[in-house]
């Protein structure tokens, strides 16, 4: 039975690069991206790489994937989020993410799932929702 649980996170590190000519409309960056999760979802410092599509230079849309070592609602495990999203000129970012089936392991084996997040811009932490099953 699915399971719902929420908490928030924070950027603890975000480091962009071109991807091509930096001043070209559009243009892609590559972000590589540390994140410290509390709440249901709890890890100290998460890897995540992002390619970023700026369809100007304050709107666009990002996919990327995002490792997870931690515990989710008390249980140990790392897992992999496929995570896409867009983020629009007022500084307000939506993303969907869903785990990676298979990519769970430890006491969260079998571990799917999906959530979402919204972020505002210069906001210290961002609140998401996750909705997972172990499937045991």
């Amino acid at each position: 039975m699915p399971t719902s649980t929420t908490g928030t996170f924070t950027f603890a590190d975000w480091k962009e690069l071109p991807v091509g000519p930096a001043d070209a409309t559009p243009r892609l960056a590559h972000a590589t991206v540390t994140n410290a999760f509390s709440g249901g979802v709890e890890a100290a410092a998460t890897t995540c790489d992002y390619t970023v599509a700026y369809a100007s230079p304050t709107t666009g849309g990002f996919a990327g994937m995002e490792v997870v070592a931690g515990r989710v609602d008390g249980r140990a495990g790392t897992f992999v989020l496929e995570e896409r999203g867009t983020f629009d000129a007022d500084g307000t970012t939506r993303c969907t993410f869903s785990v990676v089936p298979g990519s769970a392991t430890g006491e969260l084996a079998g571990l799917s799932g999906s959530g979402s997040f919204t972020a505002r811009h210069g906001e210290p932490s961002v609140a998401y929702a996750f909705t997972y099953d172990l499937g045991q």
